[in-house]
Formats: C-alpha cells, sequence, structure tokens
C-alpha cells in the first residue's frame, strides 16, 4: 500500500453548509477498515467542529484553528501549537465593530475587514498573518498553516508527507496540498487549487471525497501516478540534453560493471537526489563503503555486527537514514543475515511506508545464486531498491527478474546487459548502435520499455561535484598537467592543477604568456583536461579579445578560475 493516510479539509470537502452526509461518512468508515488513517485539517474552531460534526471519533486526529491545535479525537486532548493571540489586539478588534469569533489561538472574520484588521496588526507591531478561506479571515500566528499541524499528526502516526493523499477547495488548502504526495482538488474547489492539484475529482465536496476513498481502496491511485512527475527523482542526462527521470514508487534498479568503473559515483548522486526529497533510505553495505556518506546513520562496524532491533527502532524516525555496516558479519553468513533484516524493513513498510528505498551494495554478496533459500524467504515484490553489483550474473534470478533499470557502467555495457539478461531472463534483441561508454557517461536500459539501451549522462550527486571540483583545483592532473614552455621552449614548468595555473600564470614572463594566449592553449586545456566548458568558452573570449593589454588578460583568465573554484579552497 502506497498511501496510508488521507488528510481532508472540512467545509467545502469533506462537509457541505456544515454537515458531513451519511454517505460520505459510511466511505470515511470504509477507508479505516482498509488500514489507512484520515485526518481532519479545518480552520474551524474547535468547540464550533465538535458543535456540527457527530462523526469526529472517525478520525485520527483533528487539525483545527488552521493549524493551531490538535486534537485526539480517542483521548479528547487538545495541543496547542502556537500562543493565543494577544489580549490587547483581540479588544482593539473588537472595538473597532468588527464582527469576530475567537478561538484558542486564532481570530476570525470575514471579507471586506481585513484591511481593518491588517491596520490594527501594524498598529500594535504584531508579527500575525492573515489568511483566506473564500470568504472567511482568520488571524494567525506567524508559521502557522495546516502543514504545520499535519506535520505534527504525522510524527505521531509514524508517517512521512510521502504516504500522504491530501484534498481541499479553498485558499488556506494550499499548505496540505504542497505537503502531500498526491494533492487532490474536489470540482468545486478554486481554480488555484485544482492548478496545484494532480487531479480533480469529477464531483463536488463529500461526493468527491467519496470518488477520491473508492479509488485509494480499489488500486491506492495508480492511474495518477504520471501525475506526479514533479516527485519523479533524477536518472540521468540523455545525449539529446532531455533529463531522464523514474518514479519514486514502484522501481527497483540495477547498477552494474567493473570494479572503480563508477557505480558507487552512481549510486551516490541518486542517494542524494532521493534524501533531497525526503525519501528516506536504508543502505545494506557489506563493504563499509558507505560509513562516511553524510546523511547516513552508520549501525554495525567491523567488529560488531548490527541489531536488527536497533535499525528498525533508527528508522522509526522519518528524518533518520541508515547504513548497515556489515563488516563484522562473516561473508558466508551475510544472505542469512540480511533475509532476515529484509524481511524486518518490509513488514516496517508494510506499517510505515518506510524506509522508501533500500540500496543493496554488492548485492551478490546479499542474495548470490548459491544462496536457494532466497526466492522462497523473500517477498514476491522488491519495492523501491538499487542494487549495486560487479557480476550480475552472480546474483539470484529470481531477484533480478524484479528489476525495472539496468545502468551499466564501464567500458563494456553489453557484456553487462547480456550477464544481467542471461540470469535474469530478460530479452535482449534491441541493440543500440553504441554500447561503449565513456568519461561521464553510462548506458541505460528501460527492461520493460521494449526499447534499445542509450547512452545517459551521469548526474553527480553535491559531494561528487566538490570531490572533482578539488581535485581539479588543488589536485594533482598528473600527465593532463599544463605546461608553460614559451617560442623557444625555454620553460618546462608544469601546471598539475589550477591553483598552479594561476600561480605559476600571474608570474611567468610576458613572452611565454602571450605564446600560449594566442595559441589558445589556455582555453583548450581547460576544456580537454579540466572539462569544464563553461569555463573554457570564457577563457576563450578572452584569448580572442585584442583590445585587452596582456596584463589584463592575465588577470581576467586567473580571475575567473579562482572565482569558479574558491569552493575547494
Amino acid at each position: 500500500m502506497r498511501y496510508l493516510a488521507l488528510i481532508t479539509d472540512y467545509d467545502g470537502t469533506l462537509a457541505t453548509a456544515g454537515r458531513v452526509s451519511d454517505t460520505t461518512a459510511a466511505a470515511i468508515q470504509r477507508l479505516r477498515a482498509s488500514g489507512r488513517h484520515i485526518v481532519l485539517a479545518t480552520g474551524r474552531r474547535l468547540d464550533d467542529l465538535l458543535a456540527v460534526c457527530p462523526f469526529i471519533e472517525m478520525f485520527s486526529y483533528v487539525v483545527a484553528e488552521n493549524g493551531a491545535l490538535l486534537y485526539d479525537p480517542k483521548s479528547r486532548e487538545t495541543t496547542l501549537l502556537a500562543e493565543p493571540l494577544p489580549d490587547r489586539f483581540i479588544n482593539a478588534v473588537r472595538d473597532a465593530s468588527i464582527p469576530i469569533e475567537i478561538g484558542i489561538v486564532i481570530l476570525a472574520t470575514h471579507v471586506p475587514y481585513q484591511a481593518r484588521v491588517l491596520e490594527i496588526i501594524q498598529q500594535f507591531g504584531l508579527e500575525l498573518k492573515i489568511v483566506f478561506n473564500r470568504d472567511a479571515v482568520m488571524i494567525l500566528p506567524a508559521g502557522i498553516n495546516k502543514a504545520v499541524g499535519t506535520k505534527h499528526v504525522l510524527r505521531r502516526l509514524g508517517l512521512s508527507p510521502h504516504e500522504v493523499v491530501a484534498v481541499g477547495d479553498s485558499q488556506n488548502d494550499h499548505s496540505i496540498l504542497q505537503l502531500a504526495e498526491c494533492p487532490v482538488a474536489v470540482a468545486n474547489a478554486l481554480d488555484a487549487i485544482k492548478e496545484v492539484a494532480a487531479f480533480v475529482t469529477r464531483s463536488s465536496a463529500g461526493e468527491g471525497v467519496i470518488e477520491l476513498i473508492n479509488d485509494l481502496i480499489a488500486n491506492d491511485l495508480r492511474e495518477v501516478d504520471d501525475e506526479l512527475a514533479r516527485r519523479h527523482i533524477a536518472l540521468g542526462i540523455h545525449l539529446d540534453q532531455t533529463v531522464i527521470r523514474v518514479p519514486p514508487y514502484g522501481c527497483n534498479i540495477l547498477v552494474a560493471g567493473p570494479s572503480g568503473s563508477g557505480k558507487s559515483t552512481f549510486a551516490a548522486g541518486f542517494l542524494e537526489r532521493l534524501m533531497s526529497q525526503s525519501y528516506q533510505i536504508c543502505v545494506v553495505d557489506p563493504e563499509g563503503d558507505y560509513v562516511t556518506f553524510q546523511s547516513l546513520v552508520t549501525v554495525g562496524d567491523q567488529g560488531r555486527v548490527p541489531s536488527i532491533k536497533e535499525i528498525l527502532r533508527i528508522l522509526e524516525d522519518p528524518d533518520v537514514n541508515v547504513n548497515v555496516n556489515l563488516l563484522g558479519v562473516p561473508l558466508l553468513e551475510r544472505p542469512h543475515f540480511f533475509t532476515e533484516l529484509f524481511l524486518n524493513l518490509k513488514a516496517m513498510r508494510a506499517r510505515t511506508g518506510r524506509p522508501h528505498w533500500f540500496v543493496l551494495e554488492e548485492v551478490h554478496h546479499l542474495l548470490p545464486t548459491t544462496w536457494r533459500q532466497a526466492a522462497l524467504s523473500l517477498p514476491q515484490k522488491l519495492g523501491e531498491t538499487l542494487l549495486i553489483t560487479v557480476h550480475p550474473d552472480h546474483v539470484e534470478p529470481a531477484i533480478l527478474a524484479m528489476v525495472d533499470v539496468v545502468i551499466a557502467v564501464g567500458r563494456a555495457p553489453l557484456d553487462t546487459f547480456r550477464q544481467f539478461a542471461a540470469t535474469s531472463g530478460a530479452p535482449l534483441s534491441l541493440l543500440p548502435n553504441e554500447l561503449a561508454s565513456y568519461e561521464g557517461d553510462v548506458m541505460c536500459w528501460m527492461v520493460r520499455s521494449g526499447l534499445a539501451p542509450f547512452r545517459m549522462r551521469v548526474v553527480h550527486g553535491t559531494a561528487e561535484r566538490l570531490r572533482h571540483i578539488r581535485k581539479y583545483a588543488v589536485g594533482d592532473l598528473k600527465a593532463a598537467s599544463f605546461w608553460f614552455r614559451g617560442p623557444k621552449s625555454n620553460h618546462n614548468l608544469s601546471a598539475s592543477n589550477l591553483s598552479l595555473f594561476c600561480h605559476i600564470g600571474r608570474g611567468i614572463d610576458q613572452e611565454t604568456w602571450l605564446y600560449h594566449l594566442r595559441r589558445s592553449d589556455y582555453s583548450r586545456w581547460i576544456r580537454e583536461s579540466v572539462k569544464d566548458e563553461d569555463l573554457a568558452a570564457l577563457v576563450q573570449q578572452i584569448e580572442q579579445n585584442n583590445n585587452l593589454s596582456p596584463q589584463d588578460t592575465r588577470n581576467r583568465i586567473c580571475d575567473a578560475i579562482e572565482a569558479r573554484y574558491t569552493l575547494a579552497e
């Protein structure tokens, strides 16, 4: 089950004229029976809501007063998420003959009194905000909206926004629709709400919510996956410059190739992009390759076998990503350990929707072809998993049969594809004209598309980009160094990185500097050795500008290099 909670607005969405119909209430009960939570997020005051809604016990939680407080229908406990508005402000609004309703935290009025209320806010120098709900006007503490209250509820339920569908109709529903994985608008919603929704129900208000609930129960909203492209994760860049993306749900990816060919580089960038969108990751790391990876909490080391209970406990926090270090687990025991761990993780995912992605490094150690119990012990569906291996033909065939995308890294991608096809049973009938990878490129095969594999440029993660920046700035380019020699080969000075290039370039004699400048040696070196096309183009413009003095060209080129690569210092 992908979606484990529905967040719904009240007036104009769940209710019409303040009332929830019996058929809508019955649909809510069906949704609860399916194992999902339903949370009510409303701008109404809590006492007002309790007076008009006899079905309040159907909700797991209520977010009332537009996010300012939480209400637990089971315990009847109320939790304030903000301080009440100052009495002096409320008295001033009342003295201005403005009709108001006073909540526990918020104050409400209606159009057109918002202008006068704003004057009073400015008069008292308060940090308050005005929120509209059609003609209703709410005055709230700064930083409070429905999404704030919903986030508190989700943490109590052990869920993340990626397991949530939200439905609304009016201005104050923007925040929950932006928070949820799948935003929905009822047919009577404002146009601005419909624009941010993945889809709009055919019917209005409660009838529209019934449609949504029926689809949630029937197919988990699978038919709207294509409308959630904003959630898709960049996989790489095609040669035609289009970005290749994969959905964050229902996709298994295999990354394979020889040692040192760039598998970890590709994986690190993909992981960064997942985590940047708050998808929770669990890495299983047989060789300790991820212990220094930022944003991962490592469990286990060479002297300590990780505890499955500890792993599950840490993952209960949706904001924490875990690396399970198996260096302390003997090689022959790793398949058994992993199988037990994976079954527990799958059970957790069924309950909470998390971890959103599994990353199985050196998967041939975890699920080898010799581990015959794998096909019997593991679930029939992997879920969202990134598998990384040197040897696809050493991985259990039943696991490879679940793979949707193969990324072949290294100089012989055809060998990787053939190994995968022979082991998984996937047909490899179509082959591209080019089956060789280049520096910064990989080959990608969308296994179920029926299309041939294609070349794709890797999208590096931040850590990898910084590593490359440092390499070119202060590292050692060895054979790719720049050599200052001059027209008569009077010099033999090697600049093994950009820092040394600028140091030598600023001090070298004018004749040598101009010799290489007129030959466009500087831009050529940056383009071919540093592989920075933008910087090379800028340097080439300076080389070709005959209006600049020799010293100006020297200063401009070195200044441009230093400005672009200061991150490495």
